[in-house]
């Protein structure tokens, strides 16, 4: 069963911040950013919403995705009559 429920370290990463970055915006012990970033605990929501702040994103970037939807399919018709 797959533990991990966010993707803190690899937003982190494409943002070209650190552990070290977050916890001193946070006010946050660089151990507990670990923890979360390693998935050994998690972050509240408040949290959350304050990182994806931080790093100017949409909350859900920062969660693990519980399903995956599957695409949407358009039909689109043609409808060209010539008269």
């Amino acid at each position: 069963m797959e533990t991990d429920l966010n993707r803190i370290k690899v937003v982190l990463a494409e943002k070209k911040r650190t552990n070290k970055w977050l916890a001193e915006q946070l006010g946050k012990d660089p151990a507990t950013i670990s923890k979360w970033c390693t998935n050994v605990s998690q972050p509240g929501l408040e949290t959350l919403r304050q990182i994806a702040e931080l790093l100017d994103i949409d909350i859900r970037e920062l969660i693990i995705p519980t399903k995956v939807e599957a695409p949407k399919i358009v039909y689109m018709s043609n409808n060209l009559s010539s008269k």
